[in-house]
C-alpha cells in the first residue's frame, strides 16, 4: 500500500505541467532595501512579487501595509528608502540609472518613457506618492522640509513640493556625490570624482563655500565626520598613471587619512600593509567613525575581509571580526560599542549574523542553523535582518537575540509558491586539475529512479559565491529558482563556486592567470563536469552547461574547449572576445595592449574548430555590463560554421533581467533546450 501511495504522488507531481511548475518554484516575493525610522518605531521595505515592486511599511504595533500601488511588471526599481527625522515621511527613488547614451532602463517599453526620479510620501494618509524630481541618493535636512540630492555630477536642494524646482547646491567640476551633514547640520561633506583622480570637499552651507581637504594626485574616497564635527577620516589611494587602467581583480595599497578643515592639519593615520585595497571597499559604508571615537574599516589583508578598528591617531589596531570567514555587512549600535555583521564564519556555505566589540572583538554567534541570515539593521534597540532558506527567498525577519530566534515580519500569502517541489541542496567537494579544492552545491531529485541527464551551472561576477539556499541578490535569487527547477524535472545540477570567487579568502579570489589572463578558472570547470560523471545518478554522456554574464564566459569555455564532456550550453550575456574593447565588463579586467594575444586566447572565440554542441544565447539589447556585440560576434561565428545555434533576445533589457516575465521566458525556453538536447 506504501508503494502504491508513493507512487501515486510521484505520478501527480509529473502531472503538473511545467511552466505551473516552474511558477510554483519562482513565485516566492523577494523583499530588501530595508529602512527605518531614527526611533525606530517606523518600518520601510521593498517588496517584488511577480515583478510588481512596491513599498511595505509597518508603523508603531500596527500589521505591515503596501505604501505604494505599482500593479504592474514594469522594470522600474525601487531603492534608496530614506525617513525624514521625524519619521512621518518617506523619499524613494524609483527608475534605474541611465545608459552612455542617457536613457533610463525601459525593459516594458513604456511608451511614455521612463526616468530615475525621487518621489516623497507621507506614510500616514492614502495619497499616491508625489513625483518631486529626477535624481537619486535623497539626504533630509534637519527640519524634515527640504532634502538634498544628487543628478548628472552635481548635488541639489529641493522642497518636497510635487514637480518642484530644484536648484544646484553649489556648481564644481567633478562627479559630485554623497552629500553628508555635519553634526551641527551647517556643513556638507562630499565627493567629487575626477575620473583619474578624486577630493573630498566640505561645503558651508554659512559662508557658501567649498573647502577641498588636501587635495592631492590621489583617489579620495569615502568621507566620514568625527562625532563632534571637528575632523574628517577618509580613504585614499594612488590616482591613476598614464596609460595605467584598472584592474578589480588586483588589490591596490590604500591609507586612511584624518583631516582637520579649519587648520588643515593632515595626517595618514593607517596604511594597508598589502595591495587588499579596492575589493574591501566596495562595500555600503567601508568607513565608520563612531560616537565612541573609534574609526572602523574594512581590509583584507590578513587573507579575509574584515573590519579593523582603531583610534583616531592610529594607535590599537585590531580586527574585531576575526577567524576564517569572509564578512560583507555591519551595522553600528546606538551606544557606539559593538557592531552585528553578516558572514560566513563557522559556515562556509550559508551567512549567519554576528555581534563583535567595537573595542575588544570576540565575536558572538547571534544567527545559526540552516538559514541563511543578511543585511543586519537595527532600528531602536530591535535587531532586523533578512534571512531566506533552501526553500523561501529573501523576507525581512526581526532577530530576538536573547533566544536566536528570527521572526517573520510580514506574513506572506503564497497562493501560487510551492515549497514541496524543491529537494535540500548538498555541499559537495571536488579537486581541479592543479589540486584546487572547489566547492559546489549539488540539487538531485533523489525521488526519480536511474540515471539522469547533468548541468552545471556557472555564476557571474566572478566575485560571488552560491549558498546552500536562495540567495542576496535578486539575480541568483532567480538562478537558485531554475536550478531547482530543473532538479525537480529530473536533472542533477551542480552550482560550482570556481576559484576567483568570493567566500574562500583573498588568494582564493585573486587566483592567478584568471580570465583574460590565462582562464585558470576553467579548470574548475571540467573539474566539476568530470565530478559529475562519477555520480551513479548521472548518465555520463549528457552533461550540459548554464550560467550568466562571467557564467556564459564559461559555458562558451566548455562547449568550445571540451566537446567530449559538454553536449548543450545556454549562455546568458556571456564575455565572448576579452580583446573586445567595447567599454563594458572586459575594461575592468585592465587588459593592456601588450596582452590583447593572452586575452584573445582566453576567449571561446580563439578557437571554434572544437565547437559542435548546440547552444541558445540570451541578452538583452541595453546590456550596460557585457555588450551586446559579444553576442552578435559569437553567433554569427557559429552561424557560418553551421553550429546549431538557438537565440533568445530581450530588446530593452538590462543585464539584471529586471522583469519577471523576463526571467520566465529565459527559464522556459532553457528547460526546453536541455529537454530536447539532453533528454
Amino acid at each position: 500500500m506504501r508503494n502504491f501511495v508513493f507512487a501515486f504522488l510521484l505520478l501527480t507531481a509529473q502531472l503538473v505541467p511545467a511552466q505551473t511548475m516552474l511558477e510554483q518554484i519562482m513565485s516566492h516575493p523577494i523583499e530588501s532595501n530595508f529602512s527605518s525610522s531614527k526611533d525606530g518605531k517606523n518600518l520601510a521595505w521593498i517588496i517584488n512579487d511577480h515583478g510588481k515592486r512596491n513599498i511595505m511599511v509597518k508603523t508603531g504595533t500596527d500589521l505591515p501595509r503596501m505604501l505604494t500601488d505599482f500593479q504592474q511588471d514594469d522594470g522600474q526599481e525601487i531603492s534608496q528608502l530614506t525617513f525624514s527625522p521625524n519619521g512621518l515621511k518617506l523619499l524613494f527613488v524609483r527608475g534605474g540609472a541611465s545608459n552612455r547614451a542617457g536613457q533610463a532602463p525601459n525593459p516594458a517599453n513604456i511608451f511614455t518613457g521612463v526616468d530615475q526620479a525621487i518621489y516623497f510620501k507621507d506614510i500616514g494618509n492614502k495619497s499616491a506618492p508625489a513625483k518631486i524630481a529626477q535624481g537619486n541618493n535623497p539626504v533630509f535636512y534637519r527640519d524634515g522640509l527640504k532634502f538634498l540630492f544628487s543628478k548628472g555630477g552635481q548635488i541639489y536642494e529641493s522642497t518636497l513640493e510635487v514637480n518642484a524646482t530644484p536648484i544646484p547646491l553649489f556648481v564644481a567640476r567633478g562627479f559630485n556625490n554623497d552629500p553628508q551633514f555635519s553634526p551641527n547640520g551647517n556643513e556638507i561633506l562630499f565627493t567629487s570624482d575626477r575620473g583619474d583622480h578624486s577630493f573630498i570637499g566640505v561645503f558651508s552651507l554659512i559662508s557658501k563655500t567649498i573647502k577641498w581637504i588636501s587635495p592631492d594626485v590621489t583617489n579620495d574616497q569615502s568621507p566620514a565626520w568625527s562625532p563632534d564635527g571637528k575632523s574628517i577620516a577618509f580613504i585614499r589611494m594612488s590616482g591613476t598613471k598614464i596609460g595605467e587602467l584598472s584592474n578589480f581583480t588586483e588589490g591596490v595599497k590604500f591609507s586612511i587619512v584624518t583631516s582637520e578643515p579649519e587648520t588643515g592639519l593632515t595626517k595618514a593615520i593607517w596604511k594597508s600593509p598589502a595591495d587588499d585595497g579596492g575589493f574591501s571597499q566596495s562595500v555600503t559604508h567601508p568607513l565608520v567613525w563612531t560616537s565612541t571615537n573609534k574609526i572602523l574599516f574594512y581590509s583584507e589583508h590578513t587573507e579575509w575581509n574584515h573590519i579593523f578598528s582603531m583610534n583616531p591617531d592610529g594607535g590599537e589596531v585590531k580586527d574585531i571580526t576575526p577567524g576564517d570567514g569572509e564578512v560583507e555587512n555591519f551595522f553600528l549600535d546606538q551606544s557606539g560599542q559593538n557592531i552585528y555583521f553578516d558572514g560566513n564564519r563557522e559556515d562556509i556555505n550559508r551567512r549567519h549574523i554576528w555581534k563583535s566589540s567595537v573595542t575588544s572583538g570576540n565575536p558572538i554567534a547571534i544567527t545559526a542553523g540552516e538559514g541563511i541570515e543578511m543585511f543586519p539593521t537595527l532600528a531602536g534597540n530591535d535587531l532586523y535582518c533578512f534571512r531566506s532558506t533552501a526553500t523561501t527567498s529573501k523576507m525581512l525577519v526581526r532577530v530576538e537575540e536573547t533566544k536566536k530566534l528570527t521572526i517573520q515580519v510580514n506574513p506572506l500569502k503564497l497562493p501560487a509558491f510551492n515549497p514541496s517541489h524543491f529537494v535540500k541542496p548538498e555541499a559537495v567537494t571536488f579537486k581541479a586539475a592543479d589540486g584546487t579544492l572547489i566547492h559546489g552545491q549539488l540539487f538531485i531529485n533523489r525521488s526519480i529512479a536511474g540515471k539522469r541527464a547533468a548541468i552545471l551551472y556557472m555564476h557571474g561576477g566572478p566575485m560571488r559565491q552560491m549558498l546552500l539556499g536562495f540567495h542576496y541578490s535578486d539575480y541568483y535569487i532567480n538562478c537558485y529558482a531554475f536550478n531547482q527547477y530543473l532538479a525537480n524535472q529530473g536533472y542533477a545540477v551542480l552550482s560550482v563556486n570556481y576559484r576567483d570567487g568570493i567566500g574562500y579568502g583573498k588568494n582564493f579570489r585573486q587566483a592567478k592567470n584568471q580570465g583574460p589572463r590565462g582562464a585558470s578558472e576553467y579548470q574548475d570547470i571540467v573539474a566539476a563536469g568530470k565530478y559529475l560523471q562519477t555520480l551513479a545518478e548521472v548518465e555520463p554522456t549528457k552533461i550540459g552547461l548554464w550560467g550568466g554574464s562571467y557564467g556564459g564566459y564559461l559555458t562558451a569555455m566548455g562547449l568550445a574547449r571540451n566537446p567530449e564532456l559538454f553536449k548543450a550550453g545556454v549562455d546568458l550575456h556571456g564575455v565572448h572576445d576579452w580583446s573586445f574593447d567595447g567599454q563594458d565588463a572586459t575594461n575592468l579586467w585592465g587588459i593592456q595592449k601588450t596582452e590583447n594575444d593572452l586575452a584573445k586566447k582566453s576567449s571561446p572565440i580563439a578557437d571554434l574548430s572544437k565547437w559542435t554542441a548546440p547552444v541558445l544565447l540570451v541578452h538583452g539589447d541595453d546590456d550596460r555590463n557585457v555588450n551586446f556585440q559579444q553576442s552578435i560576434d559569437l553567433v554569427e561565428r557559429l552561424r557560418a560554421k553551421n553550429i546549431p545555434v538557438e537565440l533568445l533576445v530581450l530588446p530593452d533589457e538590462v543585464h539584471g533581467f529586471l522583469r519577471y516575465e523576463s526571467w520566465t521566458r529565459i527559464f522556459t525556453a532553457a528547460k526546453d533546450f536541455f529537454d530536447r538536447k539532453l533528454k
